[in-house]
């Protein structure tokens, strides 16, 4: 997911996946992890290559927004992200993560818009992106 698109479900505190379809979120629990990585900043935009944003499923709801009428009605989750993070870039991570240690096709995997991960990368990631004491957080989503 483009890194203004994550932006936007950070802000709202929601997981959205592949343009709001229920795969994936419906597998979800509370307090599983959930990572978004970026391959851009926007469709057309600049290279981020980087996990952008991290958290835990809120709780077991998995609900749908929209009206009837407007004929979109994506699936969403609530999440709880970490505010207190950094974009981790994905090519120090390649050698240690699971899923790219030995795989040559890893975008491919993450273009697919969801994908399970082990517990080892989901912590790996989670360590990378953590920010050290003094230095600068994201700013706080506006509710």
């Amino acid at each position: 997911m483009q890194r203004d698109h994550v932006r936007r479900v950070v802000d709202l505190g929601v997981a959205q996946l592949n343009f709001g379809r229920r795969e994936g979120l419906d597998g979800m629990r509370e307090s599983d992890g959930i990572a978004f990585y970026s391959a851009r900043d926007t469709a057309e935009g600049n290279p981020v290559r980087s996990f952008t944003a991290i958290g835990r499923v809120a709780d077991d709801e998995l609900y749908r927004v929209g009206g009837a009428d407007s004929g979109w009605r994506p699936w969403r989750r609530r999440v709880d992200y970490r505010l207190e993070v950094a974009d981790a870039p994905i090519r120090p991570l390649l050698h240690v993560l699971e899923f790219t240690r030995h795989s040559f096709d890893w975008g491919l995997q993450l273009r697919k818009g969801f994908l399970e991960l082990s517990r080892h990368d989901f912590e790996v990631i989670e360590q990378a992106m953590r920010v050290a004491p003094g230095e600068r957080i994201r700013e706080s989503p506006r509710r």
